[in-house]
Parts: C-alpha cells; sequence; structure tokens
C-alpha cells in the first residue's frame, strides 16, 4: 500500500481491518516514532524544529509555524497546517484519519486530535475507523481540550481548556464542558 491509496481508502470513513492497512499503518507508526524521538529528546532552534516537521508530515512546513516540542502523532502524513499556527507542549496528532489546522490557530498544551474510534460490539472493538478533524482559520483551543474523530471546529471559535469536542462547533462560537456545549457567540467588530 501507498501513503496515496492510504489516504484514499480513509477517506471513505470505512474500517480500517484489512491486514494491507494494519502492516501500512505499522511502517508509518515506526517512521513518525523516530522523527518524533528525535525531535524531543533534544533542544532544538525553531528552524530546526520546521526541518523535522517538515520530515515528519511529508511536506516543508511554512516559515511561520511556532511548535514547543514535545511533539507527538502516530502517523505524521496526514496533517495539514496553514500559516501562522502556533502549537504548545505535549499535543498528540492521532491523523490516520486527517488533522487540517487553518491559518492563525493557536492550539494549548496537552491538546489531543482523536481521528480514529473504535467499533462498539466487543468482538468487533480491535477495528477503528477514521474521520478527519478540521479546524477553521484563527481556532483557538485551549490547554487539555480532546477534539475527536469528524469534527470541524468553524473560523474565530475558541475550545475552552478541557473541553471534550464531539460535534461540530460553529464559527465565531465559544464551547466548553465534557462533552463541549455552546457558551456564548464571539462578536467580531
Amino acid at each position: 500500500m501507498t501513503l496515496d491509496e492510504f489516504l484514499a481508502y480513509v477517506k471513505k470513513r470505512i474500517p480500517l481491518d484489512t491486514e494491507e492497512v494494519h502492516r501500512f499503518m505499522d511502517k508509518m507508526s515506526d517512521e513518525a516514532r523516530r522523527i518524533t524521538f528525535e525531535l524531543n529528546t533534544a533542544y532544538h532552534t525553531p528552524d530546526e524544529v520546521r526541518l523535522l516537521l517538515s520530515r515528519l508530515l511529508g511536506y516543508d512546513v511554512d516559515a511561520s509555524l511556532r511548535v514547543f516540542p514535545p511533539f507527538y502523532t502516530d502517523f505524521g502524513k496526514n496533517i495539514k497546517i496553514g500559516k501562522d499556527v502556533f502549537i504548545n507542549a505535549c499535543c498528540h496528532f492521532q491523523d490516520h484519519g486527517g488533522v487540517t489546522l487553518g491559518d492563525g490557530c493557536q492550539i494549548g498544551h496537552n491538546v489531543v486530535f482523536a481521528t480514529l474510534n473504535h467499533l462498539l460490539s466487543p468482538e468487533d472493538r480491535k477495528t477503528t475507523c477514521p474521520a478527519p478533524i478540521v479546524l477553521g482559520r484563527n481556532v483557538w483551543v485551549g490547554s487539555n481540550a480532546t477534539i475527536l474523530q469528524g469534527v470541524t471546529i468553524g473560523d474565530n471559535a475558541v475550545v475552552a481548556a478541557g473541553a471534550v469536542v464531539t460535534k461540530n462547533v460553529a464559527a465565531n462560537t465559544i464551547v466548553g464542558g465534557v462533552p463541549a456545549k455552546v457558551i456564548r457567540k464571539i462578536e467580531i467588530k
């Protein structure tokens, strides 16, 4: 299986339940761990961090990207990051299903992006299903928030610290809690 074949497969949002898919995921996980271990076990200048992230993600990240390691991912090749994005320390990207961060996003400490979910029946529980997470422009995600698979967060939205986002968030909205609920709308001037 190639990366392009895998990315086309996960776009279908069907169970990841074949030997070929599992072998490919294991191979990619090994590669991601090698690069993240290198990134996370020594000091690197901001330019060096961006070079390591470019290797990890498979494309040249924008020069405006700022990331404070450690940074964690178990795949790495399905993360798209816009311009002027900041990712604070200890964030986890489970990106098999795809994670997109729009321009100007601000991601707090320990944020988790989880694009896989397990099937519910006990006999099928080892099987996972992918769905993408998409953040629009200027989204602020507070520390220790978790964004679950299939969620889209609109432009200028804010996710409060510690929130667990299970459903889409409208633009210009603040959400918080477990599960996250609308707190209020943001007035745009």
